[in-house]
C-alpha cells in the first residue's frame, strides 16, 4: 500500500523530483480512471508516463 505525498503536494514539484512508488501509485490509479479525466487529468497521466520511460520503466519487483 502507497503511503507517501499526496497529490496536492507532488503538483508542487516536476515529475523528475517524484519517487518510484509515487509514480507507480498515481499512474495505476489515473490509469483506472483514465475514460473519466478531463483534459488536464490526461496531460498529467501522460507526464507521469513519460516519466515512467525516462527512468527506464517500473520495477514491478519492487513496487
Amino acid at each position: 500500500m502507497y503511503v507517501g505525498r499526496d497529490m496536492t503536494e507532488l503538483s508542487m514539484l516536476p515529475k523528475s523530483e517524484w519517487g518510484k512508488e509515487e509514480l507507480a501509485f498515481f499512474h495505476h490509479s489515473l490509469q483506472q480512471m483514465v475514460p473519466y479525466l478531463n483534459q488536464e487529468g490526461q496531460v498529467i497521466h501522460r507526464e507521469i508516463v513519460e516519466e515512467i520511460v525516462n527512468r527506464g520503466g517500473l520495477d514491478s519487483q519492487n513496487m
